[in-house]
């Protein structure tokens, strides 16, 4: 099947060639899958540049999601916390993951449940702006949990 502007029809692959020469374009298989496959005559270049400027502007559309961390210390004052919060805050509701690590030092890690409550009381401050990705896990010396922003 070839079409050619308006027109429509079924037509043997070397007629369809002879008209594109004629008028010194290309014969492009658009659908070639399809029972008889489909080709449009046109000007294949001009097509390539057409189909490369949607892509691009399809790329710039997409949204880049990041990781922002957030560090905290298990004896963080109420103020601290809440600046903390508040970036955190921010960074979710720009769009982008959180990842809050309470780093323990010394002998801080033999307390790790000052770290599980460190983060559940982020949970609850970020509750209405995220959800938890992966709970609190200690790895080595830090506990680390990672919010994603919600979709509203």
């Amino acid at each position: 099947m070839v079409s050619d502007g308006d027109e429509q029809k079924v037509v043997p692959t070397r007629l369809a060639l002879e008209r594109a020469q004629d008028r010194n374009l290309d014969l492009v298989e658009i659908s070639p899958n399809a029972k008889p496959p489909v080709c449009k005559i046109m000007d294949y270049g001009k097509y390539r540049f057409e189909q490369n400027k949607r892509e691009k502007e399809a790329k710039k559309n997409q949204k880049i999601v990041q990781i922002k961390e957030v560090k905290l210390r298990p004896n963080i004052e109420e103020h601290d916390f809440e600046t903390k919060a508040k970036n955190a805050e921010r960074f979710l509701r720009d769009g982008d993951k959180v990842k809050t690590t309470i780093m323990f030092r010394g002998r801080e890690i033999t307390h790790p449940q000052l770290g599980r409550v460190l983060c559940d009381r982020m949970a609850q401050r970020l509750a209405d702006v995220a959800n938890v990705e992966r709970p609190p896990k200690v790895e080595g010396k830090n506990m680390i949990v990672v919010f994603t922003p919600k979709n509203n």
